[in-house]
């Protein structure tokens, strides 16, 4: 197998929309392919995609194998990207030695991962029988691993080829459960004579709330509440808010328009400077280039203001929200056992603001305490709080034949041991055990950086790595 036709089998993905939740196109891409190459396909009432490989000649023994990715991608793009994930290819370019998108996320997660999958099954590689599944849905929920139905696979053994670190073999992750608190606000008259003032935190680094939320990186939701709070001696009116999109994503950017009087237009302006100041003393190791701005708007674009008893709620609950690691593993050094992710706000004319999150553990009962945290903090200020899309971790099993045999190949390969480890991210392998208890599982893949932000890219060395490992992996089974 060659990693210059994954490439290419990635580059022919990244014209295909497949944001969460809309996957009809590559579905039916996917059958085509499959179509193509001669090779069996079926498609599930979810959306999964089973294609398959019979055994090469005199490898009908071996048992089957199953190599699995999602299908779907976190679509996230920069602020005033006019790029339109629906129909649009995604923009890349090759520059030293990465495959990136600046403009928008890359889909590398899990693309790349398809695109391995493909190569394999289209291959003239010899190996025992292949069943290649893509699932729908997994940065949403996971919903496609969920609706997988005992029998739609037959193989006991599977490679996740959604790990995003060459070198390291994953054999367990967190678990995850959203949270959604919904404020319900009325409408009030805007004072005249006022302002209308856009304020914004933007440039934030952002990143996976999972992979990046011990990475010390700030929440443009957070910021915002923490601004808003501040602000507070300038008795304005909250007229709109919004920040952040995806529950899986770390906040970038997030604003607020505010109705004030044209005399604290200046002590409006120095409290952003000082509260930029304390911005970069708390984040300025990490975080480069975080702004923060005001812009004076249009007021006729904003008829109405937030009722101030909400507003206030409002803000206090964002500033009181837990957000950010909340335990570390006792049992594995530097692993992080439990966090939260305050992942945005968004506010609708009809009269309700959402606020969504996400927690993460490997630990069920810390999981759902930190739900319960999140939920406290919102009831409190009188919102309706309610959980949903909770998914199980996956347990490291104690025997792998599967992990066995993947040390010893990048062992034989290159000399040295892979680093063998869980990861906080979510992975659909805990699902997957719910129907299939005896399926030996492992997740690999080559390097990404960045994932659900915009600016991911794909280390190409480790891909070329990646895919000679895998490879030998396979068809050595």
């Amino acid at each position: 197998m060659d990693s210059n036709i994954v490439l290419e089998i990635f580059k022919e993905i990244t014209k295909v929309p497949r944001e969460s939740g809309h996957e009809e196109q590559i579905i039916a891409w996917l059958n085509a392919f499959a179509a193509s190459h001669g090779l069996e396909s079926r498609t599930d009432e979810a959306g999964n995609v089973l294609i398959i490989k019979e055994a090469s000649k005199g490898k009908e023994n071996v048992p089957t194998l199953v190599l699995q990715c999602h299908s779907d991608m976190v679509c996230e793009k920069n602020a005033g990207s006019s790029h339109d994930f629906s129909k649009d290819p995604v923009p890349y370019t090759i520059e030293d030695g990465w495959m990136v998108s600046h403009e928008t996320t890359l889909g590398a997660d899990d693309g790349i991962g398809m695109a391995c999958a493909l190569a394999l099954v289209s291959g003239k590689e010899s190996t025992g029988r292949l069943e290649a599944l893509f699932t729908v849905s997994e940065e949403t929920g996971l919903d496609g691993a969920k609706a997988l139905k005992k029998g739609f696979v037959s193989g006991r053994s599977l490679i996740n080829l959604d790990n995003e670190d060459e070198g390291e073999i994953c054999v367990g992750c967190a678990g995850g459960l959203d949270t959604t608190a919904k404020f319900r606000y009325s409408k009030t008259s805007v004072k005249k004579g006022r302002l209308a003032v856009k304020v914004a935190v933007d440039s934030c680094m952002g990143g996976h709330s999972g992979d990046d939320i011990n990475r010390g990186r700030a929440s443009a939701v957070v910021l915002l509440g923490r601004m808003l709070y501040r602000l507070r001696p300038l008795s304005y009116q909250l007229l709109a808010i919004d920040g952040g999109n995806k529950r899986n994503a770390i906040a970038r950017e997030a604003w607020a328009v505010i109705s004030l009087s044209e005399r604290r237009l200046s002590a409006l302006a120095d409290q952003l400077v000082a509260f930029k100041a304390d911005v970069m003393e708390e984040f300025g190791n990490i975080e480069k280039n975080i702004q923060v701005y005001y812009t004076i708007e249009n007021g006729a674009d904003y008829p109405f203001a937030i009722d101030a008893g909400t507003a206030r709620r409002l803000v206090d609950s964002i500033v009181a929200c837990p957000h950010g690691v909340l335990a570390m593993s006792q049992e594995i050094p530097g692993f992080v056992e439990t966090s939260t992710n305050l992942a945005s706000v968004k506010m609708t004319e009809d009269g309700v603001i959402r606020l969504g999150s996400s927690q993460r553990s490997c630990n069920t009962a810390a999981r759902r305490a930190a739900g319960m945290k999140v939920e406290a903090n919102f009831v409190m200020a009188g919102a309706y709080v309610e959980h949903e899309g909770e998914y199980p971790g996956w347990a490291p099993a104690v025997e792998s034949p599967l992990r066995d045999a993947c040390i010893a190949s990048y062992r034989k390969l290159f000399g040295k041991s892979p680093k063998v480890r869980a990861i906080h991210a979510g992975l659909e392998c805990g699902l997957f055990t719910e129907q299939y208890p005896d399926m030996d599982m492992i997740a690999i893949g080559p390097t990404l950086k960045g994932v659900h932000a915009p600016g991911e890219r794909l280390d190409l060395a480790s891909l070329d790595r990646f895919v000679k490992h895998l490879e030998d992996l396979v068809t050595n089974f």
